[in-house]
């Protein structure tokens, strides 16, 4: 028997006690089912050796060492990682395309008795729902931007606006980048379909009766592409500006972005690309300041010689006005409260204009 599903909707009330993804762990890292762990029936060895003998040698061989290196590895599995569980547990187990190695573990499960069953198409059905969600359809969310010069806090009062109650979506979060120049996170980023499977089942878990605060951000967040049924939403939607003076936005920047500041290396690697866009002499300075740790004079001299002409520059050429402005008296953690407060009052009564 398999579970066929025809929406994300009915993937994310699966019902089931636990997913299982019986790919190999490369497979798993490039992107899997949301909550699925990963026991997998050929580890990335295995995989190629077989895959090899297939197309090399002889598909008989490929499948009957396959078939071998899966039963052992599936018996692995139950006995260390699946022993504790008792005779009503229902696991949901896919591989690639529903074929031999999630057939074969979950028909090992199913002869101990547990209500095993497999996704129909594997994780490539699973594949096309998110493609056919993020870029075929129309999304039914209404959003409003989060938009300011850098240094601003926006993703901080993102997320005092969430405790506040407000609706978000946290897209800096998801692509696990920080939109700047400067915004890489100590670790990597996930792959495209990593980040467009989180990023649907964030935006199927929220309401679309109610707006949806996000950042303003360009279509790229960091290498991540912000999906085209998202970006038709986010170019048009009306936007609430933070604004701040340039010394508390300076001090904001040192404390926020302190790990890539103490990396005097990184910063030239990152920063000196910017010559052929901001001359010599200004990225020189901006080398003299990294040099005698001026911190707090580069992240100005940075916001002054790129970040807000860059932004005053795309915020032109969008041709848009701000829907409604929330000014910064100070940028500590009661201010920034105070402000999402604001913010969420903003969001409602816009939300009430579009109707």
């Amino acid at each position: 028997m398999a579970t066929t599903f025809t929406s994300l909707q009915q993937i994310y009330a699966h019902g089931a006690d636990t997913v299982i993804d019986v790919r190999s762990p490369a497979e798993f890292a490039e992107d899997h089912m949301p909550g699925a762990i990963n026991l997998p029936v050929l580890d990335n060895e295995e995989r190629a050796q077989v895959g090899t003998i297939y197309v090399q040698d002889c598909p008989f061989k490929a499948r009957k060492l396959g078939a071998a290196l899966v039963f052992r590895n599936a018996a692995n599995h139950i006995e260390q990682s699946l022993s504790h569980h008792e005779g009503d547990w229902r696991p949901l187990v896919y591989c690639w395309r529903g074929g031999q190695r999630s057939g074969s573990f979950t028909w090992m499960l199913q002869q101990i008795g547990w209500r095993a069953d497999v996704v129909e198409g594997g994780y490539q059905s699973y594949r096309r729902l998110v493609n056919s969600y993020l870029y075929d359809e129309p999304l039914p969310h209404q959003v409003i931007l989060l938009d300011g010069f850098t240094g601003t806090a926006k993703t901080a009062l993102l997320q005092h606006v969430a405790a506040l109650g407000g609706q978000i979506l946290d897209l800096e979060g998801l692509a696990k980048h920080r939109g700047s120049l400067l915004g890489a996170m100590d670790e990597p980023q996930p792959s495209q379909k990593a980040f467009e499977s989180a990023l649907a089942a964030a935006l199927i878990a929220l309401d679309p009766a109610r707006p949806v605060l996000l950042e303003a951000e360009s279509n790229k967040i960091g290498a991540r592409i912000i999906p085209p049924a998202l970006w038709q939403l986010m170019k048009p939607a009306p936007r609430i500006e933070v604004q701040a003076g340039i010394a508390d936005r300076s001090d904001y920047l040192v404390a926020a972005y302190d790990d890539i500041l103490s990396d005097a290396a990184a910063l030239r690697d990152k920063l000196g690309p910017l010559r052929v866009h901001r001359s010599q002499a200004v990225v020189d300075h901006w080398f003299e300041m990294i040099d005698s740790g001026d911190k707090r004079g580069l992240t100005q001299a940075l916001m002054l010689d790129h970040y807000d002409p860059s932004y005053l520059k795309s915020r032109k050429s969008i041709g848009l006005v701000a829907a409604a402005q929330v000014h910064l008296a100070d940028m500590t953690e009661s201010g920034l409260i105070r402000a999402a407060g604001e913010i969420l009052k903003d969001m409602e009564k816009i939300a009430e204009t579009l109707g």
